[in-house]
């Protein structure tokens, strides 16, 4: 017997593995600029600051650890109390695609539509939350 997973519960999995994505964008471009034997290394030298790409990708990904948590406590909670429905659905969406467009703005540099993306996020959990109310 096969059920089928709730829209918001795939999203929520879709969302760990954009923060996995963006973790290993992260280490990558990191790897690039400072190379692999300090990669390897415990780091316990100084390094250059981060160039322009790697520094705004490791502050969106700060950026996204800041918010998932909030996003993965909203779902699992509308989740055990039996309330999804089309608004945390829509909630849901909102978080994850914003999150993908954040990560692709920030990346490019875009300030103000980044900041607005940012907010949408922020409404998608709060559409989530609102079952719970």
């Amino acid at each position: 017997m096969t059920t089928s997973v709730p829209g918001e519960i795939q999203l929520l999995g879709l969302s760990v593995c954009l923060v996995v994505v963006q973790i290993v964008l992260a280490a990558q471009l990191g790897n690039r600029q400072y190379g692999l034997k300090w990669a390897a290394s415990p780091r316990d030298d100084a390094v250059p600051e981060p160039g322009v790409l790697l520094g705004r990708v490791r502050r969106a990904l700060a950026n996204t650890l800041e918010t998932f948590p909030l996003f993965a406590a909203a779902v699992l909670a509308v989740a055990v109390t039996h309330r999804f429905n089309q608004w945390s659905l829509i909630g849901a969406h909102l978080y994850f695609w914003s999150r993908v467009a954040y990560l692709a703005l920030y990346a490019a540099g875009v300030p103000l539509l980044r900041s607005l993306i940012w907010n949408v996020a922020l409404l998608g959990v709060f559409m989530v939350l609102w079952r719970l109310i």
